[in-house]
């Protein structure tokens, strides 16, 4: 029975990112597109770093408050820290597969962009991110459940 639970506890967290993280995809895309289309048309490193600052936020508002609301055990500074680090090696992921495609292989049209940046970049980098998110970030009760808690240090002289 308690294994079911988990079961059904994973499930629904994976929906719950997946949900989460297919706002923060739209808000990604659409800025990104935007972006490159107008404000930075010569930089689609710039766009995707911009638009990825953009979903970084939803995405952690997302996170925080629906998908890992119960694991939360961290101060709001640390987590948003390790949230931050987290999300930035996900830029770096992302960024490093448009970076290839673009400057290395020299595919340089808009298509190609949003493949490698957006389809590619954003796969691998959301992979990585579930399980930091999960493991680093929000890293909260349910990992311990069935581990006794720790005895308190009792800070006092004798």
């Amino acid at each position: 029975m308690a294994e079911t639970s988990k079961v059904r506890a994973i499930v629904r967290r994976l929906g719950s990112f997946s949900a989460v993280g297919a706002v923060a995809f739209v808000v990604d895309v659409v800025l990104f597109n935007i972006l490159s289309a107008t404000l930075v048309p010569d930089s689609p490193i710039a766009a995707k770093t911009i638009s990825v600052a953009a979903a970084t936020t939803v995405s952690w508002l997302g996170s925080r408050y629906v998908t890992f609301r119960k694991l939360r055990t961290r101060s709001i500074r640390s987590e948003t820290l390790l949230f931050a680090l987290t999300n930035l090696v996900g830029l770096l992921i992302s960024t490093g597969c448009l970076f290839i495609s673009h400057y290395v292989l020299d595919f340089r049209s808009t298509f190609a962009d949003n493949i490698s940046g957006n389809v590619v970049g954003i796969g691998l980098g959301n992979i990585f991110r579930y399980f930091a998110y999960r493991y680093v970030v929000f890293n909260g009760p349910s990992d311990r459940a069935g581990q006794p808690e720790p005895e308190p240090e009792n800070t006092r002289s004798v």
